[in-house]
């Protein structure tokens, strides 16, 4: 590979294409079908380059290639459309960079489709809750509401869920997602509307998920798990967009919100490590050659490709019905909190979205509609006003889309935009996305200190490990106020709401 260029000589091929866009040209990397594409401002622009800067200096970044090399080599796979997509918060992650996105043309025969495009932390999302309580009604009482929630909902690496599980159970939730919590009364009919694809995906088969996966996903539904996620008391902080707020039930500043950030734990992750394995086998097989081995992929109509879509759809359905638990014992922690209930207390989903998934989606592309099979990795689906696959409520305002900011940082609601249905898909930013690696944040901050600021700004926080404190510290991530303004003024998502936190509850 072209690892021996110079820093000079790699920028020959990116060139600026608008304030906040570069484009990768073809022959960055080698065999590339399309070009490369990523979104960043000033201060999002330095952290890509300087990436770059100390790979082709020899530096790695957490064994990782860079960024804009991952997007470049995500475009030379086959039956890619369009371009390979970076979004303004994209790093480095295992094949695919987080926060990349790409479409595959299912009328070609040889598109593929590939784990590492989806993500080890299948449909890790985010669900946002709104109440009809104020920062008023919560600050006497913020400590007791932190703690309930902490009490309620099982959170760290290894914690077992409340909600009782047997392995008929496990099936059914895999096949069925968020119509088994309807089913089982953890969830209310109106959660599903709220839901990305109702909260289900049909074409998952619980057959395709390993005796290993199940085993470990078995005792983990309704868990927090660790790392990034987390369950989040927030007030809002500014609105953007009224009318786009009030059809999300929100009405004025101080209202609170509970945001819950969660994907399909220890399941999700052997579907990824399982389709993995199959999958260096049948690129033998069919002679698939790739720019990075981590780029693991098959074809979209082989059995690899079809088991591991059938079994991602079953580890989607289960983080749905991950969160759906999570919001019942939300639910119970805030009525017992409130001597209320969660319906007097208007508890309602806003909406639940996915950042790591791949979809069958229908787009237009140069004036034709094309049905493409749409890798979203650390990246948000966005779609536009009156887009059938988005609920009633939304239909004049565009689909909302959660941004979950990194610790005690701010959080923010977009909605979606015809621009970003053409320029990316129906696809915006995710989050914050990694600027330190996670070793280099052990290494330079303490959690003393992390946590010190967090009560200095008046935010209560409950974490299971206090030592993953520091890997999710503010400082270990890009701006999120960055990432949110590059993709407004991008115009493929718009800003409806700014939402700060008051609690945290982590893993």
């Amino acid at each position: 590979m072209s690892t021996h260029r110079s820093y000079k000589e790699e920028l020959q091929f990116i060139e600026r294409i608008s304030p906040v866009g570069f484009r990768i040209k073809k022959g960055f990397v080698p065999n590339m079908n399309v070009e490369g594409i990523f979104y960043v401002n000033n201060n999002l622009e330095t952290l890509m380059f300087d990436e770059l800067k100390q790979h082709s200096g020899g530096g790695g970044f957490g064994g990782f290639l860079p960024g804009v090399k991952q997007i470049a080599n995500v475009a030379s796979l086959p039956g890619i459309i369009g371009k390979s997509i970076g979004l303004p918060d994209v790093h480095s992650g295992y094949g695919f960079a987080i926060g990349n996105m790409a479409a595959f043309d299912m009328g070609d025969p040889l598109s593929v489709v590939s784990p590492g495009g989806v993500g080890f932390d299948i449909n890790c999302g985010v669900r946002l809750l709104r109440t009809n309580v104020y920062e008023k009604d919560i600050h006497p009482m913020k400590e007791q509401l932190a703690q309930s929630l902490f009490d309620h909902i099982p959170v760290g690496v290894g914690s077992k869920g409340v909600i009782p599980m047997t392995a008929k159970n496990l099936e059914e939730a895999l096949e069925m997602g968020v119509d088994w919590s309807l089913r089982e009364g953890y969830a209310w009919a109106e959660d599903k509307e709220h839901c990305e694809e109702y909260g289900r995906m049909l074409q998952a088969d619980p057959s395709k998920v390993s005796s290993r996966a199940k085993k470990r996903g078995l005792p983990q539904l309704g868990t927090l798990g660790a790392g990034n996620h987390y369950a989040e008391i927030q007030v809002v902080d500014e609105i953007y967009d009224m009318p786009a707020a009030r059809k999300m039930g929100i009405d004025s500043k101080g209202q609170v919100c509970i945001m819950i950030h969660s994907g399909s734990r220890g399941l999700g992750h052997q579907v990824a490590t399982d389709a993995l394995v199959e999958m260096e086998k049948a690129m033998t097989r069919d002679k698939i050659n790739v720019n990075d081995r981590q780029l693991a992929c098959a074809r979209i109509s082989s059995t690899e490709g079809q088991n591991y879509l059938k079994a991602m759809a079953a580890a989607a359905n289960y983080a749905w019905v991950n969160r759906s638990s999570m919001t019942f014992l939300t639910r119970q922690a805030f009525a017992k909190a409130f001597n209320s209930t969660p319906d007097d207390l208007d508890m309602h989903v806003i909406y639940d979205v996915s950042h790591n998934i791949a979809k069958v989606e229908e787009h237009m592309v140069d004036g034709k509609q094309k049905t493409l099979l749409v890798h979203r990795k650390g990246s948000t689906r966005a779609f536009p006003p009156h887009h059938p696959l988005i609920p009633v409520d939304y239909q004049l305002t565009g689909q909302p889309v959660l941004i979950g900011g990194t610790m005690g940082t701010c959080s923010y609601v977009l909605t979606g935009t015809v621009q970003g249905m053409s320029d990316t898909f129906g696809t915006t930013c995710h989050g914050a996305g990694r600027a330190l690696s996670r070793t280099k944040s052990r290494r330079t901050l303490s959690y003393e200190a992390v946590l010190g600021r967090l009560a200095e700004k008046g935010i209560s926080i409950r974490v299971a490990s206090p030592k993953l404190v520091m890997e999710e510290a503010p400082e270990s991530y890009k701006n999120v106020t960055d990432v949110v303004d590059t993709c407004h003024e991008a115009g493929i998502s718009k800003k409806a709401i700014k939402l700060r936190p008051v609690a945290v509850i982590k893993g």
